[in-house]
């Protein structure tokens, strides 16, 4: 697998609290989106650590295309 797959086309909203760490899915496979349950066991892929700088709601990418990973940019409005 060298593409993610694409998990939903549009973010995942989540409360995050200020210093946690967060472990992003970047294959698609997760199915605890838009977090890592180690689905992406024997690919390339690896989880991607966030650390919240405050508390508060951040929109996840769950396209897995994003250049803002593992936050949203907008990419799952261009996917065909």
């Amino acid at each position: 697998m060298t593409q993610p797959t694409v998990a939903a086309r549009a973010p995942i909203a989540v409360d995050v609290e200020a210093g946690k760490t967060y472990y992003w899915c970047s294959c698609g496979r997760s199915s605890t989106q838009p977090f890592c349950s180690g689905a992406h066991q024997g690919s390339d892929f690896k989880p991607l650590e966030y650390v919240a700088e405050r508390s508060g709601r951040v929109y996840f990418c769950a396209c897995k295309h994003s250049a803002r990973a593992p936050l949203c940019d907008g990419t799952h409005k261009t996917l065909a």
